[in-house]
């Protein structure tokens, strides 16, 4: 079919590549760092940044481009498309009261589940719409139009047409949005905002966002997220967990799940199917603070927990460091519990520290599993995917086979493979319904094996000291 490229422009930086349409092979990539930032933006960085990566040639003879983004931004815009502030980022925590209040103003977590599939955090462009009407009124007032990160970008890359589009994988992280309805919800908005304000076109996985006037097609593009689980070439039975300092786990299943209590977040993905989401605020901190206590780095935490053995001589960590979203703990705190004199050594508590954290992330993997989402293999990602203590315990804990994939830059492979698919429906190669079959990266495999029944006592037991020490946490 030719050339395609997917560029994603993550919260420090853009990374592109460019592949084989037909295979997925890398034949270039690029890469060049945002401007610093946190909480708030300039969308003019990102482009600057786009066109260092692209420097060099690096997109000669492409034919499509897709675009994946950073996902939880919020650019607002006046009615003549202008930004009436700084783009509001996914890591804003300001926006935290106004979440709570919304949560309330419609009636309480499970309406949301019921209306949106999320319940509104601070993180969510709902939450920020609700932040700028309360402290940026006039700001507010302005805002007239409503879009995120890939969006944006991909409405610069098309020359800033009046016709605006999305994804339904973006879309479902708006908290405006319904997985389940395939629809937008503009009423929530109001609620939010305080008025209406318009919203892009939402596009099938594989439709075009338009063409450049040098014809090159550009693709819907996505959510990181939906991007990398696209790049991965995720599918039903497999699940995703993330180690960043906090967790997230999501799994590709075949409908929407509504969840009354939030602790699911009812995304969809980048192919027509859906993403369910579940998210712990606890993972590497846990070991991070764990190696400081013990004077020691992550690697030489991974080294003493080798030492220990399953059980960590009976001590239990409940790893609620930062307050926990699964179960929704939020005000609550770690406990350490089991402390006899003969455990009372740094691998033991190096050990339980491992053993807890994945014990958390297993609970998250357990409620898309008691919904009905089989979870068969289990793709581990982040730097802490490569120490030996993580390898050596997440298959036995998670029950499931565990695989490391090489890294690479999957959501920029996920938005090429994305830019592919569009373009072999162009050319009447592809179906709309079928994606690009891309051999996917290799990756070390992890089994369970005989280590299996040890793995699950410790799960019994750490079940049992969380339900101790919070009676009916998952039953709220």
């Amino acid at each position: 079919m030719g050339i395609v490229a997917g560029l994603d422009s993550s919260s420090g930086s853009t990374r592109i590549v460019v592949c084989d349409a037909d295979t997925g092979t890398v034949l270039r990539q690029g890469y060049a760092p945002h401007p610093p930032s946190a909480a708030e933006g300039d969308p003019q960085g990102w482009l600057m940044s786009l066109g260092e990566a692209a420097a060099g040639g690096l997109l000669e003879g492409v034919q499509a481009i897709g675009v994946s983004a950073q996902q939880h931004g919020l650019l607002a815009l006046d009615a003549g498309g202008v930004l009436v502030r700084p783009a509001l980022l996914g890591n804003d925590k300001r926006a935290q009261a106004a979440a709570a209040d919304l949560t309330d103003a419609l009636g309480g977590r499970a309406a949301w589940a019921q209306a949106v599939g999320t319940v509104p955090q601070a993180s969510l462009a709902v939450a920020k719409l609700r932040w700028l009407a309360r402290n940026e009124p006039e700001s507010a007032t302005r805002t007239a139009m409503l879009l995120q990160p890939h969006e944006w970008l991909v409405w610069q890359l098309l020359g800033r047409p009046v016709r605006r589009t999305t994804d339904r994988g973006a879309a479902s992280a708006t908290g405006y949005w319904s997985a389940a309805t395939g629809a937008w919800r503009p009423d929530l908005v109001e609620l939010a905002l305080g008025h209406g304000a318009a919203l892009p076109d939402v596009l099938a996985p594989a439709e075009p966002a338009g063409h450049t006037p040098e014809g090159l097609l550009i693709s819907a593009g996505t959510g990181e997220t939906m991007a990398a689980a696209f790049g991965l070439g995720v599918g039903p039975g497999d699940a995703v967990v993330s180690l960043g300092a906090s967790g997230s786990v999501f799994a590709v299943h075949h409908e929407a799940l509504v969840d009354p209590t939030g602790t699911i977040t009812s995304f969809a993905d980048a192919t027509g199917r859906h993403l369910p989401v579940v998210h712990t605020r606890n993972a590497v901190r846990v070991l991070r603070g764990t190696a400081e206590l013990l004077g020691t780095d992550l690697g030489g935490l991974s080294e003493l927990a080798l030492r220990s053995s399953w059980g960590a001589y009976g001590m239990v960590l409940l790893p609620y460091l930062e307050g926990e979203r699964t179960p929704h703990l939020p005000h609550t705190a770690g406990t350490l519990t089991g402390l006899r004199r003969e455990s009372m050594k740094p691998e033991h508590l190096a050990r339980a520290a491992f053993e807890g954290m994945l014990c958390g992330l297993t609970d998250a993997l357990d409620v898309l599993r008691g919904r009905g989402v089989p979870v068969r293999r289990v793709f581990l990602l982040g730097a802490a995917a490569e120490l030996p203590a993580v390898r050596a315990l997440a298959p036995a804990l998670f029950g499931a086979q565990v695989v490391v994939p090489q890294p690479a830059d999957w959501a920029a492979l996920g938005a090429a493979r994305q830019a592919a698919w569009s373009l072999g429906v162009q050319h009447g190669v592809l179906s709309p319904q079928e994606p690009p079959h891309w051999p996917y990266g290799t990756g070390q495999v992890f089994e369970p094996g005989e280590e299996l029944p040890a793995g699950q006592a410790v799960r019994q037991q750490y079940g049992t000291v969380r339900e101790q020490t919070h009676p009916g946490a998952f039953g709220q």
